[in-house]
């Protein structure tokens, strides 16, 4: 269609559409449209709960390791002030 088509052009092509025979549609359409509905809904799940325990793992790694190596602490002088006036 071009710029210049009315809007009675336009329905009327659209109802020509819609007047041929339609498709076909297989019968099982909604069974399989429902499994892979559900099997995309599980995959979702399971991916979502693995990203929850990815996380909570680094949580648990973090603390462990901030714990251990306590980087908020200032670290002891790599060398000793001069020992005088003994």
């Amino acid at each position: 269609m071009t710029r210049t088509d009315s809007p009675d052009d336009k329905e009327a092509a659209v109802r020509r559409m819609l007047d041929t025979p339609h498709p076909p549609v297989p019968a099982d359409l909604a069974l399989r449209a429902a499994a892979r509905g559900a099997r995309r809904a599980r995959l979702k799940r399971a991916a979502r709960r693995l990203l929850w325990g990815l996380f909570v793992v680094a949580a648990v790694a973090f603390a462990v390791w901030a714990s251990a190596a306590r980087p908020w602490e200032v670290p002891p002088a790599e060398t000793t002030p001069p020992l005088e006036g003994w």
